[in-house]
């Protein structure tokens, strides 16, 4: 269920939702950036804590690094 609400911002802030984001897409932009920041709270400081593992993002970037070179191989 969705709830209408009203909030107070900047003009210019506002002017630059319009001409980014649209008219009809400011509501949606909005509830994409807050929804993670306050329905989980901990995963920015999980993702920070994945992040200072060295030897796990060594592993992530081999992984990544492999997989783009089977992407480029593929045919289209």
């Amino acid at each position: 269920m969705q709830k209408k609400l009203t909030i107070t911002i900047d003009e210019q802030v506002y002017e630059g939702l319009y001409r980014v984001v649209g008219a009809r897409r400011i509501s949606r932009f909005i509830e994409d950036l807050v929804r993670p920041r306050v329905l989980y709270p901990a995963l920015e400081a999980a993702y920070e804590e994945m992040a200072r593992d060295e030897e796990r993002e060594q592993a992530a970037s081999e992984w990544a690094e492999a997989m783009v070179g089977d992407v480029v191989d593929e045919t289209r």
